[in-house]
């Protein structure tokens, strides 16, 4: 079954520096009528499951205003403009930025698609073994991330625990424990 909906008329609401939100009327198929859509365009993010040569996980915490609290992520961020066509570039200046570990053996274990329902947005979802500290953190004005290594049985007995609660990390980590190591 396809089911595709054309739009017939679209209203920017907002355009910031991350995002920006759309409101779409829509014709649906069928003769079905018409819908609105309310849409956010975002230029993606990648994440990263990092494993230094001793092979603990590479974890950071910072607080999110979103949902006022402290959470306990992978090393991740937003695709910077230009960054579409080669997200594992964006994966490695993130690990660096927010971590201070470079190197080792990459591979990408995963794209999802956070909210398709109202987002255009793609994670790209990177495994990198063998990673060193180089050097030090390089986060924005406005970053507070403290970095922690965890042994990988740890990090899966916080992910058995819920201590993960962001998708873009859970969605990631659970295909790791599962496939590798």
């Amino acid at each position: 079954m396809e089911f595709e909906e054309k739009t017939v008329q679209r209203t920017e609401i907002y355009q910031g520096p991350i995002f920006k939100v759309v409101q779409d009327q829509v014709e649906l198929p069928e003769g079905k009528g018409q819908a609105q859509r309310d849409l956010i365009f975002h230029n993606g993010a990648v994440a990263v499951i990092a494993i230094t040569p001793e092979n603990k996980m590479i974890l950071v915490k910072q607080y999110r205003k979103a949902i006022e609290a402290t959470s306990y992520e992978i090393p991740a961020g937003k695709l910077e403009v230009g960054e579409n066509a080669d997200p594992h570039a964006a994966a490695l200046r993130e690990l660096e930025e927010e971590t201070g570990y470079t190197g080792g053996n990459w591979e990408e274990i995963m794209t999802i698609a956070p909210n398709p329902g109202v987002m255009d947005n793609l994670c790209h979802c990177f495994y990198a073994r063998g990673v060193k500290k180089t050097n030090n953190q390089h986060l924005d004005e406005t970053e507070d991330i403290d970095v922690f290594l965890c042994p990988k049985e740890e990090v899966k007995q916080m992910l058995l625990r819920g201590e993960f609660i962001q998708a873009l990390m859970v969605a990631p980590l659970w295909k790791y424990f599962s496939i590798k190591d």
